[in-house]
């Protein structure tokens, strides 16, 4: 599997804003890449296959909340937090390969997440996207405990202009990956919001995960 290098250090950021309809391919064919299915499959679904869907409203102050934060500049992503689920990663640039579908972290590192660099920054207005293995070869990865995560959970981003980012999560949600909605995840309010995603529900031998786990979140705060 190839991976893309990402930007190199010290050129600007690209700001292209993707179209939905660029992004719907990232939902139907490029998340499914974001498991690992070994050669031959496996013999049963590791324990994250049983995600379940955790259906929230808006936080109050954040997601109803229209006037919120000041939005960010545009700035490369460096860093992820979650408290509640014990992430702190460096992230790399993703991006689409030729087919449109989202290149994935590196598997040889469960312990990185990525960025869609040629999207939205994460705190410019607009919907940024985090993405992560569930788990690799070597077992559970970055995103293992995604779909644990609650409402109110904060979420904070390091950029490479020494600001943060701090989102907090609206709702958890599992699509299935054949009904995968990308208007709604990957549209935009106009106002800054953050999507981490990664694989989650029932899992098979022969095509992996069957849907994704999707984290919908508004930024609340910079520093």
């Amino acid at each position: 599997m190839k991976h893309g290098s990402g930007p190199k250090p010290g050129r600007a950021p690209s700001r292209r804003v993707p179209s939905v309809g660029a992004l719907a391919w990232v939902a139907l064919v490029g998340v499914v890449l974001l498991s690992y299915a070994p050669d031959g499959g496996a013999s049963r679904p590791p324990a994250t296959a049983r995600a379940a869907p955790l259906l929230a409203g808006p936080v109050a102050g954040a997601g109803g909340d229209r006037s919120g934060p000041r939005p960010l500049p545009a700035s490369d992503a460096a860093r992820i937090r979650i408290p509640a689920i014990g992430v702190d990663v460096s992230l790399v640039a993703l991006e689409l390969d030729g087919a449109g579908a989202l290149r994935p972290p590196p598997a040889a590192d469960p312990a990185v997440a990525g960025w869609y660099a040629d999207g939205t920054a994460p705190g410019a207005p607009g919907t940024a996207v985090v993405a992560g293995h569930v788990d690799t070869p070597t077992g559970p990865a970055v995103f293992h405990r995604l779909g644990t995560l609650s409402r109110g959970a904060a979420v904070e981003i390091d950029r490479d202009d020494g600001r943060t980012a701090l989102f907090t999560v609206d709702a958890v949600e599992v699509h299935p990956k054949k009904r995968f909605p990308d208007h709604k995840v990957y549209g935009s309010s106009g106002r800054p919001e953050l999507r981490l995603i990664t694989c989650g529900g029932d899992w098979a031998s022969d095509t992996g995960y069957q849907a994704n786990t999707v984290v919908y979140a508004t930024l609340t705060g910079t520093r």
